[in-house]
C-alpha cells in the first residue's frame, strides 16, 4: 500500500515537472512584438506642383524626410528614434517659415505634430508600455505630419489659383467682408497693377 501511494505521487510529480518544461520552451520560440517592424499609416508629401514655396525650408524637408522612416518601423526602432525626431519637429516649429503659411490655423497643425511627438518621445520612460501603444501613437505622428503638409497643399494651390482667376473688383460689392486675407492680397496686387497700368 505504502508503495502504491509512493508511485502515485512520483507519477504526478514527474508530470507536472514535464508540463513545466513544455511550456518553458514556447515561452523561448515566441518572437518578440517590440522588434517585428509593422506597416503604419502612408505618409502624404507636398504636392509637387506648389513645392516651390517651401523647397528652401530645410527644417520641413527634414521632418519629411525622417517621418518617411516610420511608415515601416518595428516599436523598438521608433522609439530609439522619438527623441531625434521630436527635435527636428521643435526646429520645425521655430524656424522661419514662408509668410503665405503665416496663419493660425497652420500654426495649429504644427502645434498638433509637435505634441504627438512629445508624446512618442514620452513613451521612451515608459517601462510597461506596449507594442500596441506606441504603434498606435506612430499612426498618429503620421497623421499630424499630414496634416501639415495637406494645409501646405491646400494653401499653394489656393493662392496659385486665385492668382490665375481674373477678378472684377466692381462686382464684390457688400462680400468683400468676408473675403480671407490671400484673396485680399491678391485683390490689392490686382488693384496695384491696373493703377501702374493706368499711369
Amino acid at each position: 500500500m505504502k508503495y502504491s501511494i509512493f508511485l502515485f505521487f512520483g507519477l504526478i510529480l514527474f508530470s507536472c515537472s514535464d508540463k513545466q518544461k513544455v511550456t518553458d520552451t514556447t515561452k523561448i520560440v515566441e518572437k518578440p512584438t517590440f522588434s517585428t517592424p509593422k506597416k503604419h499609416t502612408s505618409l502624404v508629401q507636398v504636392n509637387p506642383d506648389v513645392t516651390e514655396v517651401v523647397e528652401s525650408w530645410e527644417e520641413l524637408k527634414a521632418v519629411n524626410s525622417f517621418v518617411k522612416k516610420f511608415e515601416n518601423v518595428s516599436p523598438r526602432e521608433a522609439l530609439t528614434n522619438a527623441l531625434e525626431l521630436r527635435d527636428l519637429v521643435k526646429s520645425l516649429k521655430d524656424s522661419l517659415m514662408p509668410k503665405i503659411l503665416d496663419h493660425p490655423s497652420f500654426y495649429a497643425r504644427v502645434n498638433v505634430l509637435h505634441n504627438e511627438t512629445l508624446r512618442l518621445s514620452d513613451l521612451t520612460r515608459i517601462p510597461a508600455i506596449t507594442a500596441d501603444d506606441i504603434s498606435l501613437q506612430i499612426n498618429k505622428t503620421i497623421a499630424a505630419t499630414n496634416a501639415v503638409n495637406s494645409k501646405i497643399t491646400t494653401v499653394l494651390k489656393q493662392k496659385r489659383f486665385e492668382e490665375e482667376v481674373e477678378v472684377d473688383l466692381d462686382r464684390i460689392g457688400i462680400d468683400s467682408i468676408k473675403i480671407n486675407d490671400i484673396t485680399k492680397n491678391s485683390i490689392q496686387k490686382e488693384l496695384e497693377r491696373d493703377k501702374e497700368g493706368a499711369s
